[in-house]
């Protein structure tokens, strides 16, 4: 599978074609960030590609894509928790500035974080964090998408 699937992350989750889905959820699809300089940060993808905001979804569809963010934001907590003793808590953002569709990010807070860095969002890392080889998605991540979408199922399970 070539990184076409970048183009368009919400059509490439809807074709099955997108590799950091976790799980499809109500609304949208859990996925796994780029980007684990924070591990278990993700994302939750809208799963209309038209849509750029919150307000463009009819009421029921909002509510239910904030209960899908409210769900991932759990499940990275619980996964979090677990595999890590210095997990600290959950951020959950809708910012929508640099992509033009609708998504959320949870990012996952650590003990562990620079002091100058824990207590401030995310955005103010250095941009290195964001290309650095050292912390791109991959393999040795494959535990902790595990772990997330063990979480996830077990939310959805309780659900119902």
């Amino acid at each position: 599978m070539t990184d076409d699937w970048r183009a368009d992350r919400i059509k490439s989750a809807l074709r099955g074609e997108n590799p950091t889905v976790l799980r499809r959820l109500e609304a949208g699809f859990a996925v796994i960030g780029d980007v684990q300089f924070l591990p278990g940060y993700s994302v939750l993808l809208a799963d209309a590609p038209d849509v750029r905001r919150l307000s463009d979804l009819p009421r029921t569809k909002r509510m239910a894509f904030l209960a899908d963010m409210d769900h991932l934001g759990e499940a990275v907590e619980r996964a979090c928790r677990r595999l890590d003793p210095a997990f600290r808590r959950v951020n959950l953002e809708i910012l929508g500035n640099t992509d033009d569709f609708l998504h959320a990010h949870v990012w996952p807070r650590f003990d562990w974080e620079h002091p100058e860095s824990v207590r401030g969002p995310v955005w103010l890392y250095p941009r290195t964090r964001w290309s650095d080889e050292r912390f791109a998605l991959g393999p040795r991540h494959e535990a902790l998408r595990e772990a997330i979408g063990v979480e996830l199922d077990a939310l959805s399970s309780a659900k119902e």
